[in-house]
C-alpha cells in the first residue's frame, strides 16, 4: 500500500492495485484570500490513471470545483447521498451516492462509509447539505481516511465493527490534524486537534499514522504549519517516530503488511 500526499486532504491511495483521490483540491488559493503555501505534491496533469475519487463533504477546501471540472469525468466520485445529488444537479454526472453504511467494490479494494462528526454544508443557509463521510478501504492492506472528523467516543466504530470483529487490524490511519487559538473553543466540535489524532490514532489500534490538512493554505485564525509543529514536538518526546510517519507535500510511503504470525 502506498500513500502519496498531495496536500491538505488530497491523497493519493494505492492499495490492492487500485488508485483512489482523496477530496480533490489542488487551487493555488483557497476562496480568495488564503493562499496556497506549497504546490500540490503532484500537478493534476500528472496524475496517474484513477479508479475513483472519494469526496467526504462539501467544505470548499474539500470540494473544488476548479479541481472537479479539471478531471476526467469517467472516473466515478462517490460523495455522501445529498452532495452526489448536488454534484449531479451541477453537471457532474458521475457522482454515486454513497451514504453511511454501504460499502461498495472497486477492483479488489472494498471501501465502507461512515458518517464524521462534521458540519460539512458549504454556505451558511444550507445545513441540509451538512453530510459528511469516513471511510475505510480495506484490500490485503487496510486504510482509514478520516476526512474532517471531531473526536467522539464511537470515532473508530467502522473499524471495529468491520475489522476487530474479523481478528483483523488497521495498517494506516489517515486523520486531519488542526490548530485553533484558546478563543476558538468550538473547533473541537467537528475538528482534531494534534493530541486530537495521537488519541484517535490509539483508539483505532492502527500501526501507522500519516496526517494531513497541513502545510497547504494558510488560514485566518492559523498559519499552515502550526498544528504540524506541535505535532513534531509531540513525537519527538513521546519517540513515536516509527508509528507517526509525518511526509511532505510531493512524498510517498509505502505501508508493507509484517508478515503474519
Amino acid at each position: 500500500m502506498k500513500v502519496t500526499y498531495i496536500g491538505h486532504a488530497t491523497l493519493l491511495l494505492e492499495l490492492g492495485g487500485v488508485r483512489l483521490l482523496t477530496d480533490p483540491n489542488f487551487d493555488a488559493k483557497l476562496g480568495r484570500i488564503l493562499p496556497r503555501v506549497s504546490p500540490p505534491g503532484i500537478a493534476l496533469e500528472q496524475l496517474p490513471t484513477l479508479d475513483a475519487i472519494l469526496l467526504t463533504h462539501a467544505h470548499a477546501d474539500h470540494l473544488s470545483f476548479d479541481s472537479l471540472e479539471r478531471l476526467p469525468r469517467s472516473i466515478p466520485l462517490f460523495a455522501p447521498p445529498v452532495i452526489a445529488k448536488w454534484l449531479r444537479r451541477l453537471g457532474y454526472t458521475h457522482a454515486v451516492d454513497f451514504a453511511p453504511g454501504e460499502s461498495v467494490r472497486i477492483g479488489d479494494a472494498t471501501i465502507r462509509a461512515a458518517s464524521a462528526t462534521h458540519r460539512g454544508n458549504r454556505y451558511g443557509y444550507d445545513r441540509w447539505r451538512s453530510s459528511a463521510n469516513m471511510y475505510l478501504l480495506d484490500a490485503a492492506e487496510t486504510a482509514f481516511f478520516a476526512g474532517d472528523t471531531a473526536l467522539v467516543d464511537d470515532t473508530h466504530h467502522l473499524v471495529e465493527k468491520t475489522l476487530w470483529v474479523n481478528e483483523r487490524e488497521l495498517d494506516l490511519a489517515l486523520l486531519p490534524i488542526g490548530y485553533a487559538p484558546w478563543w476558538k473553543p468550538g473547533f473541537r466540535r467537528g475538528h482534531l486537534t494534534h493530541d486530537d489524532a495521537l488519541t484517535l490514532f490509539e483508539r483505532l489500534r492502527a500501526r501507522v499514522l500519516v496526517p494531513y490538512h497541513w502545510g497547504t493554505f494558510r488560514h485566518v485564525t492559523a498559519t499552515a504549519h502550526d498544528a504540524i509543529r506541535r505535532l513534531r514536538e509531540r513525537v519527538d518526546e513521546q519517540k513515536l517516530h516509527t508509528t507517526v510517519r509525518i511526509i511532505e507535500p510531493g512524498e510517498s510511503l509505502e505501508v508493507v503488511k509484517p508478515p503474519a504470525q
